[in-house]
Parts: C-alpha cells; structure tokens; sequence
C-alpha cells in the first residue's frame, strides 16, 4: 500500500492554486490510500490529473511521462503540489513505476524513440502506440502505474482491453495503479477503489452512483433528449 499525505508545513495557502480545488484541500486535510487500483473521476478542472500528477512526480516518475529516468520535458505545466506530498510505502515496494500522461504522450514517443533503438510509435496510430507502450517489459512486473486518462486515443475493445491489462498488472503482477479517467468503461475495472472528485471535494464511490456513469446511460438511451438543448 502507498498513503499519500501533504505535509502541511510545505502546503500552499488555501485560496491559492491547485490548493483552492475542493479535491486537494480535502487531500491536503484528510490524505488518501491508494489500493491496488484507485480510479479518480470528475469533470474538468475537478483536480483529477493536478493529483495524479503530483503523486507521480512525488515517486519519482517523470512529469511529462515515463518513468523514473525518464528525461523528455516540453512545457512545465504541472502545479507544485508534488513537492508538499508525501508517499508512505510499505517495506520492500517495488521502486518501478510508469507514468502515462494523455496530453504529453506524442513527446514521450519521440523522447522514447530517440533515446535508443526501439519501436517506431510515430508509425502507429495513437491508440497503436499506446499499446506498443503498455503491452511491454515497462508494464511487465511490480510497481506503481499511473495513468492520467488513458483512453484518449481507445476504442472500445481497446478500452476493454486495458481493463483486463488493469487487472493483471494489480491480481497477477503486484503492481498498484492510479488511474485518472472520464471513461465509465475503464471505471469499471472490478475491485478498483474509485473516487468521484466535483465542486464538493473528493468523495470515495460505487462506479453505479457516479455522475458520468447516470450520464452515459441516459444519452445512449434517449440522445435527442440532449441534443435537443443544445440545437435549442
């Protein structure tokens, strides 16, 4: 298991970024444990990718994707809530981890191609590429895996796919995973601690009482419904 906990001696001021987001000052009071797959869900802006961020960096895992010798850097776009976080890890937890990033992934596959011999991402599709990435000795034993919503680029199957990758890498391979996602089909991965993240801070909940979930259902029911409003 891995606690993750703000130091509050090197938090910012409350009404500052990211620490004015509802999700990371209940992060900043009460902390959270990560369980062998621990999915964050929420709207944009919710705080999802700050946090999932910041815990990767806090590991060691490079900002931009890959992981802790990972050296590609575009944009410093993260917030400085990694350097307050403090991860707990039980004796004997793997060092290995990975961080996958949706926005910062075309520089990741260019950082991975020019750094030595390996596969050419950049003649894959995006969703290709991705499993080129996570279907290799990076995602083959124990670790920490975070992944900032991963299923840009996904079909469908392919989205099934990464639930069963999911499940192995946290039942077979010992591995713990940190997910960011607006997809309820990655939400669903069984046995995963999931968190909805909104305006009311972050709340730990069942994937059939979260928000996006009651969303998807409702437009694949009735889309006219929707779309309606907004022709209107």
């Amino acid at each position: 298991m891995v606690r993750v906990a703000v130091d509050p001696g090197l938090a910012g001021a409350a009404d500052t970024w990211p620490y004015s987001v509802p999700a990371v000052g209940d992060l900043v009071r009460d902390g959270f444990e990560l369980d062998d797959l621990t999915v964050l869900v929420g709207e944009n802006g919710s705080g999802k990718s700050t946090i999932v961020e910041a815990v990767a960096m806090a590991f060691g895992l490079n900002a931009e994707g890959g992981s802790t010798g990972a050296r590609n850097a575009t944009w410093a776009s993260e917030s400085p809530l990694h350097e307050a976080l403090r991860l707990v890890r039980g004796g004997g937890a793997p060092r290995w981890g990975y961080f996958v990033r949706a926005e910062t992934m075309h520089g990741l596959f260019t950082y991975l191609q020019s750094s030595g011999p390996g596969q050419n991402f950049h003649a894959r599709s995006h969703g290709e590429a991705f499993w080129d990435l996570v279907d290799s000795s990076r995602f083959s034993g124990g670790g920490l895996f975070v992944l900032d919503e991963p299923e840009a680029g996904l079909s469908f199957d392919a989205q099934l796919r990464l639930v069963a990758l999911l499940l192995e890498l946290a039942d077979r391979r010992g591995a713990q995973v940190l997910m960011a996602t607006h997809s309820p089909i990655l939400a669903s991965v069984p046995g995963a601690v999931v968190y909805e993240l909104s305006d009311d801070g972050m709340h730990r909940s069942r994937w059939e009482n979260l928000a996006m979930v009651d969303h998807h259902r409702r437009y694949l029911a009735a889309p006219e419904l929707y779309l309606r409003h907004l022709l209107e």
